[in-house]
């Protein structure tokens, strides 16, 4: 089907569900937003509609991925001999060996590679956390590749930390959020508290205002022990301590917290961003969600730059909080609703859009997802039919950003798909570069 632009498209005879609200038989009229929703009987043809018949298609609002790391996508394949023996031993042998050699060319590669293979999983939003060798004009590359070349919708911080160039990475972050939009906005990046010193962290309140940040807390237990031996306070307080924890922080993981933590990180009003798959496979724990439910603090889910499956992250969640507590009702579809909402009620602040709703007013940000319910389906149970008969392989037929078809009938506009292709050279590339400053260190 070609999109004619002068027209509104219509699909019809769909089932739509967003997380709220679900219709049986129905259709959504939109261009760039959504203009008209509601059950079939209701549809008026006209001229003005390019008609799409969404039979035995579930619509719903686009994925918003709560945190992850671009700069991981060449590590798929990447040869790595250390034997670890620890968390730290993962960020010094793995993740900070590939972050330090990535210069323009493959930042921008690695951003086409995982915005196309996020978007095939229906992410239309992301949240990403950068690190690279190349500070200056880093997350403009990124932005370049993710939102201007492929489509999706980006939020974008650099992992200021004692690694690199201090104020080169705070700049980059006050340049980068300086200039926002309806389809990408700026975070104040910071890696973790194990890297930052108290010098460091002075620098970034002198900088930062009133900015939410975005930072790892107590993914593993050596985050607070370091904390606690360099400071005498665990990592929330510290990060406190310098008034650096405001509106819509982006607290990420936060495995090991205690309530007296959980306390400070709801009256800041910050959000935590929960990676259960990463976390299972650094070895370093399965995160806590009820105390953060019975602290009030809102919750999003995130790969840490671990597949592009958010729908993985979710089903994950769900099962791992069952283990860690040993009981079955620890983590509900209403705790997963809530989870999802809150991504989207965030991700709609930070860029000044309306996302997660099919309502008029709100982003065409849309999938279009076959599916054949064996049991009856209705408002009450729609979610149990995705957790338990889709998330498994959830594939979007149609993924539209903005009113845009990126994903069509499971494939992507073949000039994007030509800069994938050419990504493997560029992680090559990237290979080779890490290889020969090995072997020269």
């Amino acid at each position: 089907m070609v999109i004619i632009l002068n027209k509104q498209t219509a699909f019809i005879n769909a089932r739509i569900y967003d997380f709220n609200d679900y219709i049986e038989s129905g259709f959504i009229i939109f261009d760039q937003t959504i203009k008209k929703v509601g059950p079939m009987k209701d549809f008026e043809l006209n001229d003005n509609l390019e008609i799409v018949d969404m039979a035995d298609h579930l619509i719903m609002p686009g994925l918003i991925l709560g945190h992850t790391h671009v700069y991981s996508t060449f590590a798929r394949g990447w040869a790595n001999h250390y034997q670890y023996r620890n968390f730290m031993d993962i960020l010094k042998g793995q993740w900070w060996r590939l972050d330090q050699y990535l210069q323009k060319d493959t930042i921008f590669y690695s951003g086409i590679i995982s915005a196309v293979d996020h978007v095939k999983n229906g992410i239309t939003t992301m949240i990403d956390h950068h690190a690279s060798g190349l500070i200056e004009g880093s997350l403009d590359t990124l932005k370049e590749a993710i939102t201007d070349t492929v489509g999706l919708r980006g939020i974008y911080a650099f992992e200021t930390s004692d690694r690199f160039d201090v104020q080169q990475a705070i700049q980059e972050n006050l340049t980068f959020m300086k200039t926002p939009s309806n389809k990408h906005a700026g975070l104040f990046g910071l890696h973790a508290s194990l890297s930052l010193s108290d010098q460091t962290l002075k620098k970034v309140k002198e900088s930062l205002g009133e900015r939410p940040i975005h930072i790892h807390v107590a993914e593993s237990e050596l985050d607070q022990t370091d904390c606690l031996e360099k400071y005498g306070m665990r990592v929330i307080e510290r990060l406190d301590h310098f008034g650096l924890i405001h509106q819509n922080a982006i607290l990420v993981h936060a495995l090991f917290i205690d309530d007296k933590e959980a306390k400070i990180i709801k009256k800041r009003g910050a959000t935590v961003a929960l990676n259960p798959s990463s976390n299972m496979n650094n070895g370093v724990g399965i995160p806590d969600y009820p105390r953060l439910k019975k602290h009030g603090i809102p919750v999003m889910v995130g790969n840490d730059g671990l597949g592009p499956a958010l729908t993985t992250e979710w089903m994950n969640l769900f099962y791992t909080t069952h283990l860690k507590k040993h009981h079955p009702m620890a983590f509900g579809l209403d705790d997963l609703k809530r989870v999802i909402n809150h991504s989207y009620q965030y991700a709609s602040a930070l860029l000044g859009v309306k996302l997660g709703r099919l309502k008029p007013c709100y982003e065409a940000d849309l999938l279009a997802l076959p599916y054949h319910p064996p049991t009856p389906i209705d408002k009450d149970n729609a979610l149990g039919h995705l957790m338990f008969g889709c998330f498994q392989a959830f594939k979007p037929r149609d993924v539209y950003i903005q009113g845009r078809p990126i994903v069509k009938d499971y494939t992507i506009d073949e000039t994007i798909m030509e800069k994938y292709q050419a990504g493997k050279t560029y992680a090559q590339k990237h290979w080779n570069r890490t290889s020969k400053k090995e072997a020269t260190s």
